[in-house]
C-alpha cells in the first residue's frame, strides 16, 4: 500500500469519526422538544421509525450476505436449480410486515385521534391531568404578509412575532390568515397546523419548562417568507404576568384602522405590542370585513341560509356597502356588486302582457313545485313565468 492509500483511508477514518461528533451538537428539538403534545408526536415518529426498521435492516444484511455468499468467485456455494418453494421463508416473508403493518395501523389510529389538534388536553404531562379548575390560554393566531400577529383576549394585548404563555397552562390557538395560506409551526410545542383565509383552525398544546423557542411559517407564501418567523416564551405564571404588564405599557393601541396598516405586507417585521385591542377585531378579521362597511362571511353565510340573494335579498344588500379586494376603507357606491349580478333583467316594451305569477314562494336554484312552502317570500311575480304558468 503506498503512502497515498495510506493516506486516504486514514482521512475516510476521520471522516467517519466526525459524523457522530457534528450530529451530537445538533438541537433535535422535534425528537427532544419542551411541551407533552410534540412529546408525544416525537414519540411516535421513533416507535413508527423502530417499526419499520425491523424489516429494512434485516433486508439490507440479507442484501450483502447474499452478494457476498454467491459472488462468481465462490465456486463451493450450493447449487439446487430445481428448488422453487418454502412454507417456513413464505410465512416469514408474509407474516412480519403484515404483523409490523398492523401495528403501524393501530398507532397511527390511536395517535390521530389522541393528538388531534382540535381536542381539549385531557393532561399536560404523563401522570398529570389538567387541574379541573384551569382554563386554557386562548390565543388568536393571524398570518400577514410576512409576519404573525397574536391576540390574547383574556388580556385585551396582542403583539407582532412574539409570544408567551406560562409553563403546564393548556394554551388553545385559534388560527386564521389575511391573504395566502400559510403554517404555523412551533416544533418545541406541537406540530404545525394550516392558516387559512376566511377559516380557522385550532390547535391545542401546553408547554412543560421556561424557555425560548422559534416559531415559523412551514408553508412558502411569497417574497418574505424566510422573514417569517418569531420567538416563544415559555415562562413561570411570573414571568407571564410580567410579560404581560410590558406589553400594557407599550402604549400602541389595535383598533380596525391599525390593523388595516398594520397587514400591509412588510418584510423582516420587528417585534411589535399592542396594549389594547378591539375585541371585536379577530372576529372581523376571520369573517374578512375588517374594512368599514363590508359584509361579513357570517351575514353572507346567514342570508344563504334563508334562501340566498333572490329577488327579495337585493333590498338587503343593496343597504351594505362593498369594497373591492383593495379596498382601503373609503365609501363607495352601496351594493354595486351584489345589485349588478342580482338585478332583474329588463323585458322589452313590446312583450305582451301576461298574467301575474302566484306569489308561491321559490325553492332551490328558482324551482316553483306547486304546493311547496319555503320561508323566504320572493317577488315572483316580477320574475319571468315559468313553463308551469
Amino acid at each position: 500500500m503506498t503512502a497515498s492509500d495510506r493516506m486516504r483511508r486514514t482521512v475516510r477514518r476521520l471522516a467517519l469519526l466526525a459524523v457522530p461528533l457534528l450530529l451530537g451538537g445538533c438541537n433535535l428539538v422535534v425528537l427532544n422538544p419542551a411541551g407533552d403534545v410534540a412529546q408525544r408526536q416525537g414519540d411516535l415518529v421513533m416507535i413508527a421509525t423502530g417499526l419499520m426498521l425491523l424489516i429494512i435492516l434485516p433486508v439490507m444484511a440479507l442484501t450483502v450476505l447474499f452478494a457476498w455468499r454467491y459472488r462468481a468467485a465462490h465456486r463451493d456455494a450450493p447449487y439446487d436449480p430445481d428448488w422453487d418453494h418454502s412454507t417456513g421463508l413464505e410465512l416469514v416473508i408474509w407474516a412480519a410486515p403484515l404483523v409490523i403493518i398492523i401495528c403501524l395501523g393501530a398507532l397511527t389510529w390511536a395517535g390521530t385521534h389522541l393528538l388531534d389538534p382540535y381536542r381539549p388536553l385531557a393532561r399536560i404531562a404523563p401522570d398529570r391531568p389538567v387541574p379541573a379548575s384551569v382554563e386554557p390560554l386562548e390565543v388568536n393566531v393571524v398570518a400577514l404578509d410576512w409576519k404573525w400577529l397574536f391576540i390574547l383576549p383574556e388580556y385585551g394585548i396582542a403583539s407582532v412575532n412574539e409570544l408567551a404563555a406560562p409553563v403546564d397552562r393548556p394554551i388553545r390557538f385559534r388560527i386564521t390568515a389575511t391573504s395566502v395560506m400559510n403554517s404555523f409551526y412551533i416544533p418545541a410545542l406541537a406540530g404545525q397546523i394550516y392558516a387559512m383565509p376566511g377559516m380557522e383552525t385550532t390547535l391545542n398544546a401546553v408547554i412543560n419548562r421556561p424557555g425560548e423557542f422559534e416559531g415559523f411559517s412551514a408553508n412558502y407564501s411569497g417574497a418574505g417568507f424566510s422573514g417569517m418567523r418569531f420567538r416563544f416564551h415559555g415562562m413561570t405564571e411570573q414571568g407571564f404576568e410580567g410579560w404581560v404588564a410590558q406589553v400594557r405599557r407599550a402604549g400602541e393601541t389595535l383598533g380596525r384602522t391599525d390593523f388595516l396598516a398594520l397587514q400591509r405586507p412588510s418584510q423582516n417585521a420587528p417585534v411589535r405590542h399592542f396594549s389594547a385591542v378591539d375585541p371585536d377585531l379577530f372576529s372581523a378579521i376571520l369573517n374578512m370585513c375588517v374594512e368599514p362597511g363590508r359584509m361579513c362571511q357570517h351575514d353572507m353565510m346567514s342570508i344563504d341560509a334563508r334562501g340566498g340573494l333572490g329577488v327579495a335579498g337585493i333590498g338587503s344588500v343593496r343597504r351594505l356597502v362593498r369594497g373591492g379586494a383593495a379596498d382601503d376603507g373609503a365609501e363607495r357606491p352601496a351594493g354595486s356588486m351584489v345589485a349588478s349580478i342580482c338585478a332583474i333583467p329588463t323585458f322589452p316594451a313590446a312583450r305582451p302582457e301576461r298574467a301575474a305569477v302566484s306569489q308561491m314562494r321559490l325553492t332551490g336554484a328558482g324551482l316553483r313545485p306547486p304546493g311547496l312552502e319555503r320561508s323566504l317570500p320572493l317577488a315572483v311575480s316580477q320574475l319571468p313565468p315559468g313553463p308551469e304558468s
